[in-house]
């Protein structure tokens, strides 16, 4: 019996071994030796191997639209933080049959594709859409507002699609949170927004920082959203690998942004890891 079993869970973790190298680890290995050929318009690729095509992330060009990326994806971020930390905070408040209600409001929108929610956001902002309806009718404004293919648009499709990223961690945060401790800040004189301020954000700040990295990271690649929401006007860096793959047809290029990319996305999980492990520390010295 233990050696059927011990059989099974072999297979088991080979079968998965298996799954990750054929799915994960190859299609990366082809991505990251694709980086470092040349690109041929005739062939698609040329195996020349050169370092060009990771000294063009410097162009001022893409550098550029780097640095738009990374100052949309981390509005967004505050944005998301601000709108659910209260939410997150306030189900926690709620009774129990209210709270798993609200939860399952949460992942409702995942049960729908990103990109058709983000074709639902166009039928919202547009000049005569639901929200421009709403607001005439209500005497708010005199003439639609021109919110498509603009920042604001694409700020609003990031927000809307990841929000639930930002709600579920800060939730599963603050209802771990110890109450004893809120009690003993209670009875030592503390009001509401020293409590806030000096023991639920320090204590929850696991949950903040995974839930900014779960917005933060996806939100430097969703191209699909600025291509809808904000026209050409307003790229992010999925929107320059996408071109560089499908438009240009420029592989090595796309390939080394990707990996940029996937860099960066890397140094923030290990700032991640170590401000985890810090804080833990830290929580455990107090």
């Amino acid at each position: 019996m233990i050696t059927r079993k011990f059989n099974l869970q072999k297979t088991i973790v080979f079968l998965v071994v298996g799954w990750l190298t054929l799915f994960v680890l190859v299609p990366n290995l082809m991505i990251i030796g694709t980086s470092f050929l040349t690109k041929d318009d005739a062939n698609l690729l040329s195996f020349t191997f050169t370092l060009d095509n990771y000294v063009r992330l410097v162009d001022p060009l893409y550098a550029k639209v780097l640095g738009h990326s990374f100052y949309m994806a981390i509005l967004a971020t505050l944005f998301c933080l601000l709108l659910g930390y209260p939410f997150a905070y306030a189900i926690t408040k709620m009774p129990a049959k209210w709270r798993s209600f609200m939860l399952f409001l949460v992942i409702i929108p995942f049960w729908t594709n990103s990109l058709i929610r983000t074709y639902g956001m166009k039928m919202v902002l547009g000049t005569h859409g639901v929200l421009n309806s709403l607001l005439l009718s209500l005497d708010i404004i005199d003439r639609p507002i021109r919110i498509m293919y603009s920042e604001t648009a694409v700020m609003i499709g990031l927000v809307y699609i990841l929000l639930p990223f930002m709600i579920l961690p800060l939730y599963s945060s603050i209802e771990k949170l110890d109450k004893t401790y809120l009690e003993a800040a209670r009875d030592l004189g503390a009001n509401k927004v020293q409590i806030l301020l000096k023991i639920v954000f320090p204590l929850t700040m696991p949950g903040i920082i995974g839930g900014c990295l779960l917005v933060l990271l996806p939100a430097l690649g969703m191209f699909y959203v600025s291509d809808l929401l904000g026209g050409a006007k307003n790229p992010l860096v999925g929107n320059v690998i996408k071109s560089q793959v499908l438009n240009a047809r420029d592989w090595p290029f796309g390939a080394a942004t990707s990996i940029a990319l996937t860099i960066v996305m890397a140094l923030l999980m290990y700032a991640y890891y170590r401000a985890s492990k810090l804080l833990n520390k830290k929580v455990e010295l107090d």
